[in-house]
Protein backbone atom coordinates (compact mmCIF):
# COMPACT_ATOMS: atom_id res chain seq x y z
CA UNK A 1 0.00 0.00 0.00
CA UNK A 2 1.41 3.38 -0.62
CA UNK A 3 2.49 5.76 1.96
CA UNK A 4 0.15 8.47 3.13
CA UNK A 5 1.18 10.17 6.40
CA UNK A 6 4.79 11.29 6.59
CA UNK A 7 5.63 12.45 10.41
CA UNK A 8 8.37 13.15 12.24
CA UNK A 9 9.23 10.21 13.99
CA UNK A 10 9.07 11.78 17.45
CA UNK A 11 5.47 12.27 16.65
CA UNK A 12 5.06 9.36 15.32
CA UNK A 13 6.52 6.87 18.84
CA UNK A 14 4.20 9.44 20.59
CA UNK A 15 1.55 9.24 18.42
CA UNK A 16 1.81 4.81 18.76
CA UNK A 17 2.91 4.46 22.21
CA UNK A 18 -0.21 6.60 23.92
CA UNK A 19 -2.89 4.91 21.78
CA UNK A 20 -1.20 1.02 22.33
CA UNK A 21 -1.64 2.54 25.75
CA UNK A 22 -5.10 2.93 25.08
CA UNK A 23 -4.48 7.25 26.42
CA UNK A 24 -4.54 10.10 23.90
CA UNK A 25 -1.83 11.34 22.72
CA UNK A 26 -1.41 15.59 23.18
CA UNK A 27 0.60 15.97 20.06
CA UNK A 28 0.20 14.42 16.34
CA UNK A 29 -3.55 14.37 16.49
CA UNK A 30 -3.91 15.43 12.60
CA UNK A 31 -2.20 12.23 11.63
CA UNK A 32 -4.62 9.95 12.96
CA UNK A 33 -8.03 12.21 12.91
CA UNK A 34 -10.76 10.44 11.10
CA UNK A 35 -14.30 11.18 10.93
CA UNK A 36 -16.11 13.04 13.69
CA UNK A 37 -16.42 16.12 11.06
CA UNK A 38 -19.82 17.20 12.26
CA UNK A 39 -19.23 17.20 16.25
CA UNK A 40 -15.93 19.38 15.06
CA UNK A 41 -17.58 21.99 13.31
CA UNK A 42 -20.12 22.11 16.20
CA UNK A 43 -17.56 22.58 18.56
CA UNK A 44 -15.70 24.98 16.32
CA UNK A 45 -18.76 27.32 16.18
CA UNK A 46 -18.95 27.59 19.60
CA UNK A 47 -15.46 28.70 19.70
CA UNK A 48 -16.35 31.52 17.47
CA UNK A 49 -18.60 32.43 19.44
CA UNK A 50 -16.58 32.69 22.66
CA UNK A 51 -13.67 34.83 20.22
CA UNK A 52 -17.07 37.34 19.66
CA UNK A 53 -17.53 37.46 23.58
CA UNK A 54 -19.59 35.05 23.83
CA UNK A 55 -19.66 31.64 25.82
CA UNK A 56 -20.52 28.28 25.66
CA UNK A 57 -21.06 25.05 27.75
CA UNK A 58 -21.62 21.36 26.19
CA UNK A 59 -21.50 18.21 27.41
CA UNK A 60 -19.77 15.21 25.65
CA UNK A 61 -21.64 11.55 26.17
CA UNK A 62 -19.91 8.58 24.71
CA UNK A 63 -19.37 5.34 25.99
CA UNK A 64 -15.59 4.20 26.94
CA UNK A 65 -12.93 4.27 24.39
CA UNK A 66 -15.43 5.74 22.10
CA UNK A 67 -13.39 8.34 21.28
CA UNK A 68 -14.80 11.50 23.87
CA UNK A 69 -10.77 12.43 25.14
CA UNK A 70 -9.63 11.85 21.86
CA UNK A 71 -12.09 14.65 20.57
CA UNK A 72 -11.74 16.80 23.43
CA UNK A 73 -7.74 17.13 22.36
CA UNK A 74 -9.03 17.43 18.96
CA UNK A 75 -10.56 21.07 19.99
CA UNK A 76 -7.79 21.63 22.07
CA UNK A 77 -5.77 21.77 19.25
CA UNK A 78 -7.88 23.68 17.06
CA UNK A 79 -8.65 26.56 19.77
CA UNK A 80 -4.61 26.80 20.20
CA UNK A 81 -4.25 27.47 16.45
CA UNK A 82 -6.74 29.98 16.35
CA UNK A 83 -4.97 31.58 19.92
CA UNK A 84 -7.24 30.65 22.19
CA UNK A 85 -5.86 29.82 25.49
CA UNK A 86 -7.07 26.78 26.57
CA UNK A 87 -6.82 24.57 30.01
CA UNK A 88 -7.86 21.17 30.33
CA UNK A 89 -8.22 18.36 33.28
CA UNK A 90 -9.07 15.37 34.45
CA UNK A 91 -11.51 14.96 37.21
CA UNK A 92 -10.59 12.13 39.99
CA UNK A 93 -11.21 11.20 43.41
CA UNK A 94 -8.96 14.24 44.86
CA UNK A 95 -10.21 16.85 41.87
CA UNK A 96 -13.85 17.50 41.26
CA UNK A 97 -16.07 20.74 41.00
CA UNK A 98 -16.26 21.53 44.84
CA UNK A 99 -15.44 19.52 48.09
CA UNK A 100 -15.22 19.20 51.46
CA UNK A 101 -11.51 18.69 51.48
CA UNK A 102 -10.70 21.41 48.68
CA UNK A 103 -11.15 19.25 45.54
CA UNK A 104 -12.83 22.47 43.44
CA UNK A 105 -9.46 23.85 43.81
CA UNK A 106 -7.32 21.07 43.10
CA UNK A 107 -9.42 21.37 39.59
CA UNK A 108 -8.70 24.47 39.59
CA UNK A 109 -4.60 24.21 40.62
CA UNK A 110 -4.33 21.74 37.47
CA UNK A 111 -6.55 23.74 35.04
CA UNK A 112 -4.41 26.68 35.72
CA UNK A 113 -1.01 23.86 35.44
CA UNK A 114 -2.76 22.78 32.51
CA UNK A 115 -2.83 26.14 30.35
CA UNK A 116 -1.35 25.88 27.28
CA UNK A 117 -1.50 28.07 23.84
CA UNK A 118 -0.12 27.66 20.48
CA UNK A 119 3.17 28.69 21.53
CA UNK A 120 3.61 26.51 24.61
CA UNK A 121 1.38 23.56 23.30
CA UNK A 122 2.11 21.18 26.39
CA UNK A 123 0.78 23.54 29.34
CA UNK A 124 2.16 25.68 31.62
CA UNK A 125 1.73 29.05 30.01
CA UNK A 126 0.62 31.57 32.72
CA UNK A 127 4.02 33.43 32.85
CA UNK A 128 4.27 33.30 29.22
CA UNK A 129 1.17 34.85 28.84
CA UNK A 130 1.96 37.57 31.27
CA UNK A 131 5.02 38.57 29.95
CA UNK A 132 4.12 38.44 26.53
CA UNK A 133 1.23 40.71 27.62
CA UNK A 134 4.01 42.91 29.49
CA UNK A 135 5.42 43.08 26.00
CA UNK A 136 3.07 43.94 23.95
CA UNK A 137 2.03 46.74 26.05
CA UNK A 138 5.31 48.24 25.63
CA UNK A 139 5.59 47.50 22.08
CA UNK A 140 2.28 49.26 21.52
CA UNK A 141 3.46 52.48 23.27
CA UNK A 142 6.48 52.45 22.19
CA UNK A 143 4.90 52.06 18.39
CA UNK A 144 2.30 54.80 19.04
CA UNK A 145 4.25 57.36 21.33
CA UNK A 146 7.43 56.89 19.53
CA UNK A 147 9.32 57.45 23.07
CA UNK A 148 12.74 56.35 24.12
CA UNK A 149 12.20 52.85 25.83
CA UNK A 150 14.40 54.14 28.30
CA UNK A 151 12.30 57.65 29.62
CA UNK A 152 10.71 58.18 32.33
CA UNK A 153 7.65 59.45 29.84
CA UNK A 154 7.72 55.70 28.13
CA UNK A 155 7.46 54.43 32.07
CA UNK A 156 4.39 56.39 32.32
CA UNK A 157 2.49 55.71 28.96
CA UNK A 158 3.11 51.82 29.71
CA UNK A 159 1.57 52.28 32.99
CA UNK A 160 -1.64 54.21 31.83
CA UNK A 161 -2.04 51.83 29.33
CA UNK A 162 -1.49 49.17 32.20
CA UNK A 163 -3.85 50.74 34.32
CA UNK A 164 -6.23 51.09 31.71
CA UNK A 165 -6.62 47.48 30.75
CA UNK A 166 -7.05 46.36 34.24
CA UNK A 167 -9.74 49.08 35.06
CA UNK A 168 -11.98 47.50 32.73
CA UNK A 169 -11.54 43.93 34.72
CA UNK A 170 -13.02 45.75 37.87
CA UNK A 171 -16.22 45.41 37.30
CA UNK A 172 -16.08 41.57 37.71
CA UNK A 173 -16.34 39.72 40.73
CA UNK A 174 -12.68 39.74 42.53
CA UNK A 175 -11.95 42.04 39.57
CA UNK A 176 -10.24 44.92 41.92
CA UNK A 177 -8.04 42.16 43.65
CA UNK A 178 -6.94 40.40 40.17
CA UNK A 179 -6.40 43.77 38.69
CA UNK A 180 -4.11 44.68 41.69
CA UNK A 181 -2.18 41.37 41.62
CA UNK A 182 -1.63 41.67 37.82
CA UNK A 183 -0.12 45.17 38.43
CA UNK A 184 2.10 43.93 40.98
CA UNK A 185 3.50 41.39 38.48
CA UNK A 186 3.97 44.12 35.96
CA UNK A 187 6.20 46.01 38.75
CA UNK A 188 7.94 42.99 39.63
CA UNK A 189 8.97 42.64 36.02
CA UNK A 190 9.96 45.70 34.91
CA UNK A 191 12.13 46.35 37.96
CA UNK A 192 13.33 42.89 38.20
CA UNK A 193 11.76 41.24 41.20
CA UNK A 194 11.66 37.82 40.66
CA UNK A 195 10.53 37.21 44.30
CA UNK A 196 7.43 39.40 43.57
CA UNK A 197 6.47 37.65 40.83
CA UNK A 198 6.87 34.30 41.80
CA UNK A 199 4.68 35.17 44.52
CA UNK A 200 2.12 36.86 42.20
CA UNK A 201 2.29 33.62 40.19
CA UNK A 202 1.66 31.53 43.07
CA UNK A 203 -1.20 33.39 44.27
CA UNK A 204 -2.45 32.92 40.49
CA UNK A 205 -2.14 29.24 40.64
CA UNK A 206 -4.26 28.82 43.81
CA UNK A 207 -1.37 28.10 45.97
CA UNK A 208 -1.50 30.25 49.02
CA UNK A 209 -3.57 28.59 51.80
CA UNK A 210 -4.62 31.63 54.34
CA UNK A 211 -5.35 34.98 53.71
CA UNK A 212 -3.39 36.19 56.17
CA UNK A 213 -0.54 34.71 54.38
CA UNK A 214 -1.53 36.12 51.04
CA UNK A 215 -2.06 39.65 52.79
CA UNK A 216 1.78 39.55 54.51
CA UNK A 217 3.14 39.07 50.78
CA UNK A 218 1.46 40.26 48.26
CA UNK A 219 -0.66 42.90 50.00
CA UNK A 220 -3.99 41.54 49.51
CA UNK A 221 -6.58 39.91 51.88
CA UNK A 222 -8.58 37.22 49.66
CA UNK A 223 -7.18 33.95 48.33
CA UNK A 224 -8.68 32.22 45.24
CA UNK A 225 -10.91 28.83 47.43
CA UNK A 226 -13.05 26.06 46.45
CA UNK A 227 -16.21 27.97 46.71
CA UNK A 228 -14.98 30.59 44.25
CA UNK A 229 -12.21 29.81 41.74
CA UNK A 230 -14.64 29.25 38.95
CA UNK A 231 -15.06 33.19 39.37
CA UNK A 232 -11.19 33.42 38.37
CA UNK A 233 -11.74 31.42 35.10
CA UNK A 234 -13.86 33.55 34.04
CA UNK A 235 -11.43 36.76 35.47
CA UNK A 236 -8.35 34.94 33.54
CA UNK A 237 -10.55 34.71 30.63
CA UNK A 238 -11.35 38.34 30.60
CA UNK A 239 -7.77 39.19 30.96
CA UNK A 240 -6.51 36.76 28.09
CA UNK A 241 -9.06 38.33 25.96
CA UNK A 242 -7.18 41.54 27.19
CA UNK A 243 -3.82 40.41 26.39
CA UNK A 244 -4.44 39.64 22.95
CA UNK A 245 -5.51 36.19 22.59
CA UNK A 246 -9.04 35.06 21.42
CA UNK A 247 -10.72 34.12 24.99
CA UNK A 248 -10.59 30.81 27.25
CA UNK A 249 -11.56 27.08 26.50
CA UNK A 250 -12.01 24.93 29.44
CA UNK A 251 -11.87 21.30 28.95
CA UNK A 252 -13.25 18.71 31.90
CA UNK A 253 -12.51 15.04 31.10
CA UNK A 254 -13.94 12.00 33.39
CA UNK A 255 -17.36 13.30 34.95
CA UNK A 256 -17.36 9.82 36.08
CA UNK A 257 -15.82 10.45 39.04
CA UNK A 258 -18.65 12.82 40.03
CA UNK A 259 -21.07 9.96 39.43
CA UNK A 260 -18.99 7.98 41.53
CA UNK A 261 -19.43 9.77 44.95
CA UNK A 262 -21.10 8.25 47.50
CA UNK A 263 -22.41 10.65 49.41
CA UNK A 264 -25.83 12.57 47.20
CA UNK A 265 -24.90 15.52 49.13
CA UNK A 266 -21.26 15.67 47.91
CA UNK A 267 -22.67 14.72 44.54
CA UNK A 268 -25.70 17.49 44.13
CA UNK A 269 -22.94 20.41 45.51
CA UNK A 270 -20.80 19.16 42.33
CA UNK A 271 -24.01 19.02 40.02
CA UNK A 272 -24.73 22.42 41.94
CA UNK A 273 -21.87 23.75 40.16
CA UNK A 274 -22.20 22.73 36.84
CA UNK A 275 -25.75 24.35 37.11
CA UNK A 276 -24.03 27.57 37.93
CA UNK A 277 -21.33 27.46 34.93
CA UNK A 278 -23.86 26.50 32.87
CA UNK A 279 -26.23 29.57 33.42
CA UNK A 280 -23.60 31.81 33.26
CA UNK A 281 -22.92 30.59 30.12
CA UNK A 282 -26.31 30.74 28.03
CA UNK A 283 -27.58 33.56 30.09
CA UNK A 284 -24.20 35.51 28.96
CA UNK A 285 -22.89 36.22 32.46
CA UNK A 286 -19.39 34.89 31.28
CA UNK A 287 -17.69 36.56 28.04
CA UNK A 288 -14.82 34.75 26.23
CA UNK A 289 -14.95 31.41 28.00
CA UNK A 290 -16.61 27.85 26.72
CA UNK A 291 -16.79 24.74 28.79
CA UNK A 292 -16.47 21.34 27.42
CA UNK A 293 -17.07 18.73 29.56
CA UNK A 294 -16.84 14.81 28.62
CA UNK A 295 -18.46 11.45 30.16
CA UNK A 296 -20.30 8.21 29.91
CA UNK A 297 -23.87 8.25 28.78
CA UNK A 298 -24.44 6.19 32.79
CA UNK A 299 -22.66 9.48 34.26
CA UNK A 300 -24.93 11.94 32.55
CA UNK A 301 -28.13 10.14 31.88
CA UNK A 302 -28.72 7.97 35.08
CA UNK A 303 -31.74 9.49 37.04
CA UNK A 304 -30.55 8.22 39.97
CA UNK A 305 -26.65 9.55 40.66
CA UNK A 306 -26.00 10.73 37.14
CA UNK A 307 -25.77 14.53 35.83
CA UNK A 308 -29.66 13.99 35.18
CA UNK A 309 -30.49 13.30 39.03
CA UNK A 310 -30.02 16.80 39.73
CA UNK A 311 -33.67 18.32 38.13
CA UNK A 312 -32.35 21.69 37.56
CA UNK A 313 -29.97 20.01 35.13
CA UNK A 314 -31.82 17.23 33.71
CA UNK A 315 -35.08 19.70 32.44
CA UNK A 316 -32.38 21.51 30.80
CA UNK A 317 -29.99 18.96 29.16
CA UNK A 318 -32.33 16.12 28.68
CA UNK A 319 -32.90 15.15 24.60
CA UNK A 320 -35.78 16.34 23.33
CA UNK A 321 -38.30 14.26 20.66
CA UNK A 322 -37.08 14.34 17.38
CA UNK A 323 -33.61 13.61 17.91
CA UNK A 324 -32.67 9.78 17.06
CA UNK A 325 -29.30 7.96 15.95
CA UNK A 326 -28.59 8.92 12.33
CA UNK A 327 -30.00 12.46 13.23
CA UNK A 328 -28.42 13.98 16.53
CA UNK A 329 -29.16 17.58 17.23
CA UNK A 330 -25.21 18.81 17.66
CA UNK A 331 -26.78 21.70 18.35
CA UNK A 332 -28.08 20.89 21.83
CA UNK A 333 -25.96 20.96 25.00
CA UNK A 334 -25.18 17.27 25.20
CA UNK A 335 -23.40 15.63 21.91
CA UNK A 336 -23.67 11.94 21.66
CA UNK A 337 -20.77 10.82 20.05
CA UNK A 338 -21.93 8.13 17.15
CA UNK A 339 -19.28 5.06 16.41
CA UNK A 340 -17.08 5.59 14.41
CA UNK A 341 -17.87 3.67 11.05
CA UNK A 342 -15.83 0.58 9.71
CA UNK A 343 -14.93 2.64 6.71
CA UNK A 344 -13.61 5.56 9.09
CA UNK A 345 -12.01 3.04 11.23
CA UNK A 346 -10.36 1.14 7.91
CA UNK A 347 -8.79 5.10 6.89
CA UNK A 348 -7.95 5.21 10.36
CA UNK A 349 -5.97 1.30 10.08
CA UNK A 350 -4.06 2.94 7.01
CA UNK A 351 -2.90 5.88 8.52
CA UNK A 352 -1.38 3.72 11.43
CA UNK A 353 0.54 1.73 9.05
CA UNK A 354 2.04 4.91 7.73
CA UNK A 355 2.87 6.12 10.98
CA UNK A 356 4.08 2.95 11.84
CA UNK A 357 6.19 2.15 8.97
CA UNK A 358 7.77 5.52 9.47
CA UNK A 359 9.11 5.31 12.69
CA UNK A 360 11.04 2.19 12.28
CA UNK A 361 11.96 2.56 9.03
CA UNK A 362 10.65 -0.03 6.43
CA UNK A 363 8.39 -0.59 3.01
CA UNK A 364 4.45 -2.03 4.66
CA UNK A 365 3.83 -5.09 3.46
CA UNK A 366 0.30 -4.97 4.49
CA UNK A 367 -2.46 -4.22 1.58
CA UNK A 368 -5.30 -3.25 1.08
CA UNK A 369 -6.96 -6.22 1.22
CA UNK A 370 -5.26 -7.15 4.43
CA UNK A 371 -6.47 -4.56 6.12
CA UNK A 372 -10.40 -4.55 4.73
CA UNK A 373 -9.55 -8.31 6.52
CA UNK A 374 -8.82 -6.82 9.82
CA UNK A 375 -11.43 -4.80 9.73
CA UNK A 376 -14.25 -7.24 8.78
CA UNK A 377 -13.20 -9.46 11.46
CA UNK A 378 -13.60 -6.97 14.29
CA UNK A 379 -16.55 -5.89 13.10
CA UNK A 380 -18.32 -9.27 12.81
CA UNK A 381 -17.91 -10.41 16.20
CA UNK A 382 -20.65 -10.65 18.49
CA UNK A 383 -22.01 -7.55 19.92
CA UNK A 384 -19.81 -5.62 17.58
CA UNK A 385 -22.65 -3.05 16.49
CA UNK A 386 -23.53 -1.62 20.04
CA UNK A 387 -20.26 -2.32 22.31
CA UNK A 388 -16.61 -2.52 20.11
CA UNK A 389 -14.91 0.66 20.15
CA UNK A 390 -12.24 2.21 18.44
CA UNK A 391 -9.57 2.07 21.18
CA UNK A 392 -10.48 -1.81 21.22
CA UNK A 393 -9.95 -1.83 17.33
CA UNK A 394 -6.56 0.12 17.89
CA UNK A 395 -5.01 -1.64 20.37
CA UNK A 396 -5.38 -4.61 18.55
CA UNK A 397 -3.89 -3.56 15.13
CA UNK A 398 -1.28 -1.85 16.52
CA UNK A 399 -0.53 -4.58 18.21
CA UNK A 400 -0.32 -7.24 14.85
CA UNK A 401 1.66 -4.01 13.28
CA UNK A 402 4.24 -4.72 15.86
CA UNK A 403 4.23 -8.36 15.56
CA UNK A 404 4.29 -8.36 11.88
CA UNK A 405 7.39 -5.63 12.13
CA UNK A 406 8.96 -8.25 14.77
CA UNK A 407 8.37 -11.42 12.90
CA UNK A 408 8.92 -10.03 9.02
CA UNK A 409 8.51 -13.74 7.79
CA UNK A 410 4.90 -14.66 9.06
CA UNK A 411 2.00 -13.94 6.89
CA UNK A 412 -0.72 -11.42 8.19
CA UNK A 413 -3.33 -14.23 7.70
CA UNK A 414 -1.71 -16.41 10.18
CA UNK A 415 -2.58 -13.67 13.13
CA UNK A 416 -5.67 -12.92 11.29
CA UNK A 417 -6.99 -16.54 11.60
CA UNK A 418 -5.70 -17.11 14.66
CA UNK A 419 -8.37 -18.53 17.30
CA UNK A 420 -7.38 -15.39 19.92
CA UNK A 421 -7.91 -12.86 16.98
CA UNK A 422 -11.14 -14.54 15.32
CA UNK A 423 -12.62 -16.34 18.58
CA UNK A 424 -15.82 -14.42 18.72
CA UNK A 425 -16.60 -13.71 15.39
CA UNK A 426 -20.30 -14.50 14.69
CA UNK A 427 -21.35 -17.15 12.65
CA UNK A 428 -24.36 -15.05 11.67
CA UNK A 429 -22.34 -12.84 9.37
CA UNK A 430 -19.39 -15.15 8.14
CA UNK A 431 -20.73 -14.27 4.85
CA UNK A 432 -18.96 -11.33 3.43
CA UNK A 433 -22.44 -10.22 1.52
CA UNK A 434 -24.19 -10.15 4.58
CA UNK A 435 -22.32 -7.17 6.45
CA UNK A 436 -23.11 -4.11 6.13
CA UNK A 437 -20.15 -2.37 4.72
CA UNK A 438 -19.11 -5.28 2.27
CA UNK A 439 -18.52 -2.89 -0.49
CA UNK A 440 -16.10 -0.37 0.90
CA UNK A 441 -12.51 -0.08 0.06
CA UNK A 442 -9.42 1.78 1.44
Amino acid sequence: MELKNKAPRRIAQAVLNSLKGGVVPRIGLPYVTVGRKNEIDALLHDIEIIGEGGASFRFLMGRYGSGKSFLLQTIRNYAMDRNFVVADADLSPERRLTGTRGQGLATYRELIGNLSTKTRPEGGALMLVLDRWISSVQAKTAAETGLDPDSPAFDAAVRKEIYAVLGNMNELVHGFDFSKLLSKYYEAAVSGDDDTRGRVLRWFRGEYQTKTEARQELGVGVIITDDDWYEYLKLFAAFFRQAGYQGLVVLVDELVNIYKIPNSIARNSNYEKILTIYNDALQGKAKYIGFLMSGTPQCIEDRRRGVYSYEALSSRLAEGKFSRAGARDLLSPVIRLEPLTPEEMLVLTEKLTGLHAGLYGYEPTLKDEDLDAFIRIEYSRVGADTKITPREIIRDYIELLDILYQHPGMPVETLLNSEEFSYAKSDAVSDEADLPFAEFTV
